[in-house]
């Protein structure tokens, strides 16, 4: 039986190694661009959960906004050095084939299909791993956006004595952008867009809350002390923008290579969505002991928002405001916009 193994074993590894052999080196590249691409999503994948257990926590008590905010850029900084090392090791199995191409050890004739494959490799060159070679990006790219920050409402454009407290109120965005540049021969401009879920909490002063009375949502004197009270609207959006990336191109071997997010950039545009959810969350003392409410409706909200948005910065991070251009509550007599200032961070 034991020796019936070590045959069997030997067999499969004898039937794998041809069936490997049988691969082209076309196919082996397109593998390996495959994991590459594989990597990015998988890591921006779970860098987006990571964000909403962290939010989830943050709503349940179990986390300051402070910490929500330092566990969130740590987490950012972790998937990006991820995406790095694993990326770094698919572009050193792909230089281990290109040698072995070199090298004479694949085949370039596909025998499963009975066609042969030319590779050429004039003017190919194997970089080296402490000067590596620069690539230029595509035309499109995309980039996972998180952003966080103050938030407020404007009275007649202004927030000079707002009812909400000034560093107790954030907003958080993340979501998946497009990046296409717009000029063949150009860098300077780029259409970005995109869908992003945004988070715009408003924590009122002198123990008030938001109460519905009717078709006005008003605040109002809580009777009974509150620990803590905020008002959070999550909105699913569509954010566009024309971006001015000053990143120089570069000439290598006679051609012109173009990257982004490596250099100053500014972008002005907007956003449009829907109100997806509305929600009040309330925390008191009771007897020594922590209660929560949570309460979900519509309390009068817009369901469609749209407004203003602009960032400039450098690289990947850069400063962020943005300006709904509709009032928060549809009937309210005193008209109110959202309005965010921030950190925006745009990983590609």
């Amino acid at each position: 039986m034991r020796n019936l193994i070590i045959y069997l074993t030997g067999f499969l590894c004898f039937f794998v190694s041809r069936i490997n052999a049988q691969e082209t080196f076309e196919n082996k590249a397109k593998s390996i661009a495959l994991k590459i691409e594989n990597i990015t999503k998988e890591e921006k994948m779970m860098l987006r959960d990571e964000v909403e257990q962290v939010n989830e926590d943050l709503d349940k008590g179990k986390l300051t906004a402070a910490q929500a905010d330092e566990k969130k850029l740590k987490l950012a900084e972790v998937r990006a050095k991820n995406i790095e090392t694993r990326v770094a090791a698919a572009e050193a199995e792909l230089k281990a084939l290109v040698q072995d191409q070199v090298d004479g050890k694949i085949s370039e004739r596909d025998t499963t299909h009975g066609r042969s494959i030319s590779v050429s490799f004039h003017n190919f060159k194997i970089k080296d791993k402490s000067k590596p070679a620069r690539v230029g990006e595509p035309r499109t790219t995309s980039q996972f956006v998180f952003a966080f920050g103050v938030n407020n409402l404007a009275t007649d454009g202004k927030v000079s004595g707002s009812d909400y407290r000034y560093w107790g109120s954030h907003f958080y965005e993340w979501g998946l952008t497009y990046n296409t540049r717009l000029a063949k021969n150009s860098n300077l401009l780029h259409a970005k867009y995109g869908l992003s879920l945004m988070y715009n909490n408003l924590r009122p002063t002198d123990n008030r809350l938001f109460v519905d009375n009717g078709t006005q949502t008003n605040l109002e004197i809580n009777p009974v002390n509150m620990k803590d009270s905020r008002f959070r609207n999550v909105n699913l959006v569509v954010p566009v923008h024309l971006e001015f990336d000053f990143t120089k191109p570069e000439i290598k071997d006679g051609k012109t290579i173009f990257r982004t997010h490596e250099s100053f950039r500014v972008g002005l545009g907007g956003y449009a969505g829907v109100n997806v959810k509305s929600k009040q969350i309330i925390k008191y003392d009771v007897d020594g002991y922590d209660t929560k409410e949570v309460t979900k409706g519509s309390f009068n909200t817009n369901d469609f928002i749209y407004g203003l948005s602009a960032y400039i910065g450098y690289g990947e991070t850069s400063l962020y405001v943005k300006y709904d251009l509709n009032p928060l509550f549809k009937d309210n007599p005193i008209k109110q916009n959202n309005v965010s200032l921030g950190v925006r961070f745009d990983l590609n």
